[in-house]
């Protein structure tokens, strides 16, 4: 089945939609504002070292300076093998005005700055690499002895000879190919490479390596066999994933597509609406029936109901047939809410037990296209279907909404970024069709401050874009949700 990736990309967010038969079956979303430091790799300066504290504050380029605690300083650890614990003295390794390659392992909180590490590690898809320690670990997620000393061996059989860092496998690894583990592994030495060039060559003070844009691990970790294009909105995001695209993964290049048509690119594949849909408890089913989808702090449970569905000649096989339809549903579902942890299904209940196993291959089979590693138990005395599927991220509806002030948390209304973010598609809609004098938008109070306040170079960099004046005006009557945009 050839698969679409698209790319919708503003600087205030990424989205990315993964296309199968022209059905959506993924959605990925990324803020601007909400992507952290930690993982970051710096060129950074001592500004002053602290005895008394055992620490020192490193000039990285922020507003405020970052902290480094002896417990993190790579140098300053035994490495002889000796049992003793007590690290080298921090006055005897770093001095004031020293230039040293750090990176954040926790992000600045308030008036705290940035806490570092000098022993770098760089995730990869199923890796994650220690260039500066030569040990080789598996992740304690992976129980069995067995299996952790088969993926250490198969590991060690794929580095290159001259190989000197440490590996830690990730549980993704489990299920991966040997050549997807090999193309890890050339990725993390090239970006060692490349931080290392930059230490040498770059000033003080500069990054010399952020992690990955959700743009560029769509060219590492999504790409396969079967995805046909890639398309890009953006004309120097497109320019940007080439050069990523050369160094890393040249062999997705031919692939990559930058679109250019009149319609956004969501809208051309139906994409927006799909978010409407999943945001929604309830899925309709082409054959009447239907799915009612409930997620909890828990856990996540999903009905299935036969709705209109009458067909077939008797009611045992109506039955089956909704729930043969709904298990392929489901497994969709859960890919494009990215729904996660402990997750019951109620199927209609079947007295068949034939039509119950032939039900539990269909979910598993539908199931197996998941990139995300679930597991499915069989049916219980209940009826009830019960699986698990690994969180990797936050859900959908996790990312687009907040529980609903006006309804005590008992239901979701989109937040006011979320809204904020449809208005500015919205003027961008309407400008490549019309030609008014001015826009004006309708909007509760909440999207107005938002707009005046944080997002107003988002708002402005639009207004510049287009040529138009936009002018906010409150309107108390609406609720967070409610918009209007006015061409005057």
């Amino acid at each position: 089945m050839n698969e679409d990736i698209l790319i919708n990309i503003t600087p205030q967010e990424t989205r990315v939609a993964l296309i199968v038969q022209g059905a959506v079956q993924e959605l990925h979303i990324e803020r601007t504002l909400t992507r952290g430091l930690a993982g970051n790799v710096y060129s950074g300066k001592v500004v002053r070292v602290l005895p008394g504290m055992q620490s020192a504050f490193i000039d990285i380029g922020l507003e405020r300076a970052a902290f480094l605690h002896v417990a993190d300083i790579w140098e300053a650890r035994p490495h002889d093998g000796s049992a003793n614990p007590v690290p080298t003295p921090i006055e005897k390794i770093l001095f004031d005005g020293q230039v040293l390659t750090v990176q954040v392992i926790k992000d600045p909180i308030g008036t705290k700055g940035a806490r570092l590490s000098t022993q770098i590690s760089i995730a990869g898809r199923m890796l994650v690499y220690l260039p500066q320690d030569g040990h080789i670990g598996v992740s304690q997620k992976i129980e069995k002895e067995a299996e952790r000393e088969a993926l250490r061996a198969r590991l060690q059989s794929l580095l290159p000879a001259e190989e000197k860092g440490g590996y830690i496998v990730r549980t993704q690894a489990e299920d991966a190919s040997d050549s997807d583990i090999a193309a890890d592994i050339e990725y993390l030495r090239k970006t060692w490479a490349a931080i290392q060039h930059g230490a040498r060559t770059r000033p003080a003070t500069t990054l010399l390596h952020q992690d990955l844009s959700l743009a560029q691990r769509v060219l590492r970790d999504f790409v396969h066999d079967e995805t046909a294009t890639i398309q890009v909105d953006s004309r120097e995001n497109y320019l940007g994933l080439q050069e990523f695209g050369k160094a890393y993964t040249p062999g997705v290049l031919p692939r990559l597509h930058h679109y250019t048509g009149e319609r956004p690119l969501f809208d051309l594949y139906g994409v927006e609406e799909e978010i409407l849909r999943a945001l929604g408890r309830r899925v309709d089913l082409k054959s009447g029936g239907y799915l009612i989808v409930d997620q909890t702090e828990a856990m996540t449970t999903i009905d299935v109901n036969t709705g209109g569905f009458v067909g077939g000649r008797n009611f045992a096989d109506t039955i089956f047939k909704t729930n043969l339809e709904a298990a392929h549903a489901i497994a969709r579902q859960l890919r494009l809410r990215n729904l996660g942890g402990i997750i019951i299904l109620d199927f209609i209940d079947m007295e068949n037990t034939e039509h119950r196993n032939a039900v539990l291959n269909e979910l598993k089979k539908a199931l197996s296209r998941d990139r995300t590693k679930v597991s499915v138990s069989s049916f219980s005395a209940l009826g009830l279907v019960e699986m698990t599927r690994k969180r990797t991220r936050e859900s959908l509806a996790h990312i687009l909404c907040e529980s609903c002030p006006a309804c005590n948390g008992r239901g979701q209304v989109k937040t006011s970024r979320t809204i904020c973010y449809e208005i500015l598609r919205e003027l961008l809609r309407e400008a490549k069709q019309f030609n008014p004098r001015e826009f004006r938008i309708l909007a509760s109070q909440e999207v107005v401050d938002l707009f005046l306040e944080e997002e107003s170079q988002h708002l402005a960099m639009l207004g510049d874009f287009i040529g138009k004046k936009i002018s906010l005006q409150v309107e108390n009557t609406y609720d967070q949700e409610q918009y209007d945009v006015i061409l005057m």
